[in-house]
């Protein structure tokens, strides 16, 4: 895949080291561009949609520089397909605009350009410089911890590319020549299957902490091991993912998540102190309960299969595994002070959800949902006279059971009623009768709640006699 790079791996150049300073010591040192002829890579337009053609020719033609950039590059070195395209340049967001009648500024933080082809959206970022430099009117502004508050800092591709996070995102495709630009020895940590920041770590983890979590995103996705002088910091720094806004942060965890490697994501992010700091009552009860963790795994095995499938996800399900625990616990809390069941699990969900909204967000679009999922826990045991048919016609009956099934496989309740539901669901007419008589036999069945009295056999009556209520009227 890269035959030909060899020669260009021994060639570092040193114009670009003075950029971050020369990093000794740090293990990432920064070895210069190096541009890779058309005919010594493997990328091919081909595998570019036509909207990122599109933008990238306007670009050129309008007389701007327009370079492919970042991760649909690293993929295509990798043999992967690549999904997201985003293109660099030194036009303005308003020229960008003025460019683009499909376009749209976003972004206060860092503005960037959506223009839009259908379903389509191809990000556009104008080069970036370095936040300390005098820039007229852009200025970068940062909190007295290094938290990169605003950068809107224009500069040239240099400075852009290295200030992007990760060698192997330095990679720009120059579509006036075809060429690939490698400005951080991406290639050769590609090669190596290696993810390295650029520059000194821990002063671009406090720039920006979400830094941490597309470190152990893309290691998961990639199978990348993280360079040690880039690894060393993140369980030392992790709190500092407390000063990310909730809303951020969950746009994050469903990046996390919801790439097909979840399980993966999950091991790494509890070792380096990250998931914490982004569930932290999941993690106090992975302490306590013996089958929260197996839960979690459950539900993130089961997510990863079904987007390996092509078959829909919603973060409603993975939420409530992800809380469930933490709700399990508070309710028993409630249940020995004395709350009946349905108000102790309605109330622990209410306070375990508003913990949670103080580290990431949940849109009411999946937390009601969320919700409906747990409530209906309480339901499916109740199978007597019609409530079988009632639960089956919830709109979040499927959500539910799959979440029964997940509970019985993490241990946290015996197995049996799932295989219950299961014929339910897929039994005739003839065979649910047959299941829902078996419920009302079962004479140790506690599932029903509280008994109702058996009402008085009425006495028949003569043709002269009349009841009480008769005879008032």
């Amino acid at each position: 895949m890269f035959k030909g790079f060899t020669r260009f791996l021994q060639r570092p150049g040193e114009r670009l080291k003075t950029l971050f300073g020369n990093n000794e010591g740090s293990g990432d040192a920064l070895p210069g561009l190096r541009i890779i002829p058309r005919d010594e890579h493997s990328i091919s337009r081909r595998s570019f949609s036509d909207g990122a053609l599109k933008v990238l020719y306007r670009l050129h033609n309008a007389g701007f520089d327009a370079y492919l950039v970042g991760g649909c590059l690293r993929d295509a070195l990798l043999g992967r397909i690549p999904k997201d395209f985003d293109v660099a340049t030194n036009a303005t967001p308003e020229e960008l605009r003025d460019l683009f009648r499909n376009s749209r500024i976003i972004g206060r933080r860092f503005r960037i350009v959506h223009v839009r082809f259908g379903r389509e959206i191809i990000e556009v970022t104008t080069f970036r410089g370095r936040p300390g430099d005098d820039h007229g009117e852009h200025l970068a502004q940062q909190s007295e911890h290094g938290l990169l508050l605003r950068d809107n800092v224009w500069g040239n591709i240099e400075e852009d590319a290295l200030r992007r996070d990760f060698t192997v995102n330095a990679l720009y495709y120059n579509i006036a020549d075809f060429s690939l630009h490698d400005w951080a020895n991406g290639v050769r940590d590609i090669e190596s299957r290696t993810l390295r920041l650029i520059g000194d770590p821990a002063t671009r983890y406090r720039e920006d902490p979400v830094r941490m979590l597309r470190a152990v995103r893309f290691a998961a996705k990639l199978d990348f091991t993280i360079a040690p002088a880039s690894e060393a910091p993140i369980a030392e720094l992790a709190p500092l993912l407390l000063q990310i806004p909730p809303a951020r942060l969950f746009e994050e965890v469903l990046k996390l998540f919801l790439c097909g490697d979840a399980v993966a994501t999950f091991h790494r992010l509890r070792d380096y102190g990250l998931f914490a700091m982004l569930f932290p009552e999941a993690q106090e009860a992975m302490d306590e309960l013996p089958w929260a963790e197996p839960l979690f795994l459950e539900a993130l095995t089961s997510t990863d299969t079904r987007i390996r499938q092509e078959r829909p996800v919603t973060p409603a399900f993975l939420f409530a595994a992800l809380l469930w625990p933490g709700v399990h616990l508070r309710t028993q809390k409630l249940l020995a002070d004395g709350m009946p069941p349905i108000p102790a699990q309605q109330t622990a969900a209410q306070q375990a959800v508003s913990r949670q909204l103080q580290h990431i967000s949940i849109p009411k679009r999946f937390s009601l949902p969320m919700r409906d999922i747990w409530d209906l826990q309480q339901r499916l045991p109740k199978r007597r006279g019609k409530r079988a048919f009632l639960t089956r016609e919830h709109p979040r009956f499927r959500a539910a059971y799959d979440f029964l099934l997940l509970r019985e496989a993490a241990g946290e309740i015996p197995p049996g009623l799932g295989d219950w539901w299961t014929a339910f669901q897929e039994g005739d007419e003839h065979q649910q009768r047959r299941l829902l008589g078996k419920v009302d036999a079962d004479p140790a069945s506690t599932s029903e709640g509280r008994k109702r009295r058996p009402r008085k056999r009425r006495r028949s009556k003569g043709p002269n006699q009349a009841s009480h209520n008769e005879s008032n009227d």
